[in-house]
């Protein structure tokens, strides 16, 4: 089956940002998308690989000695 195609405002509801900041994503070229016509797309696996891509591991600090 297809990928389901996200219209910019699902996205920005997903992420929860404001519209623009999809829209800047896709100027820049920063995330994969879909032409349809006049529409812009953006496959939801692109935007599961984006979170993955960007999410941040916290560090484990140890206690023990001090520097």
């Amino acid at each position: 089956m297809p990928a389901r195609l996200l219209t910019v405002v699902q996205v920005a509801e997903l992420l929860g940002t404001s519209v623009r900041f999809p829209r800047r994503l896709i100027e820049e070229r920063r995330i994969v998308f879909v032409k349809v016509g006049r529409h812009v797309r953006i496959p939801e696996p692109a935007v599961q690989e984006y979170i993955e891509s960007h999410t941040v591991q916290p560090i484990v600090r140890r206690f023990g000695k001090a520097a």
